[in-house]
């Protein structure tokens, strides 16, 4: 699966509903994605960058477009082969934790493994491993409803990296967290994509957090329409041919 784009999306549009209560999410984006790149996606509520990290993260289907992940043409896959990319390739974090709240910690951790068919004995090893590296293998026996927010959000990082993904998509990572706790959040991402490699897609509408990202894509009523850092061909490569490059022309 080499490719020099983790993921390559071109012309992608989505629409919701039909007739007078048609809406475009998304109307012709193309983005481009390197591996071990740090990139935020930027936009107001409703402005379609939820529902472009659904896609890029193989959680929906465009209704035109293409979408590869690592060479591989998502088209081209069957539904079971799309959902077993996407838990191989991927790991997520959301601003809900999305945890299931009476069993262990660890098992939460290592939910993707067992959907993956990893045995208990090596899904547990790989569980603790991770959950060492977040500081909470102490808590590995607890219950979810133990835990205090940013330690729910550790766990939704240990679980997101446990199957070793490519890419962690981020929705809002710390829109449920205090401010200090949100930026503890936001260095185990960062120290994670420098010490290991991880791609970063991280949807945000906090400037702050995308201004820490290599690349910050804005978009606003399902168009790209400006964008922030390395836009050379190669490496951080960012194409919108569909897309006007200012504000004006996407209001």
């Amino acid at each position: 699966m080499g490719s020099e784009w983790v993921i390559d999306a071109q012309g992608l549009e989505k629409s919701y509903g039909s007739g007078t209560s048609r809406f475009d999410a998304l109307k012709g984006v193309s983005v481009q994605i390197a591996p071990g790149e740090t990139v935020a996606i930027v936009g107001k509520s409703g402005s379609g960058k939820s529902t472009l990290m659904h896609l890029l993260a193989l959680l929906d289907e465009p209704d035109k477009g293409s979408l590869q992940v690592a060479g591989t043409d998502a088209k081209s896959l069957s539904k079971r082969a799309v959902n077993e990319l996407r838990n191989k390739e991927f790991g997520f974090v959301f601003q809900q934790f999305f945890l299931t709240p009476n069993v262990s910690v660890l098992d939460n951790v290592i939910l993707p493994l067992k959907i993956a068919g990893i045995g208990v004995k090596e899904r547990r090893r790989r569980g603790m491993e991770v959950l060492e590296q977040l500081e909470l293998a102490d808590k590995a026996g607890n219950k979810a409803t133990t835990l205090s927010g940013g330690q729910k959000q550790r766990v939704v990082i240990g679980r997101a990296l446990v199957n070793a993904p490519r890419v962690i998509f981020a929705d809002e990572p710390t829109g449920n967290l205090d401010t200090a706790t949100g930026a503890v959040v936001e260095d185990i991402l960062f120290e994670l994509n420098r010490s290991q490699g991880i791609t970063l897609v991280i949807v945000t509408h906090d400037e702050e957090l995308a201004a820490r990202c290599d690349r910050q894509i804005y978009i606003r009523d399902g168009l790209v329409v400006s964008h922030a850092g390395p836009t050379h061909t190669g490496a951080h490569a960012l194409h919108t041919p569909e897309a006007p490059t200012t504000t004006g022309g996407a209001a």
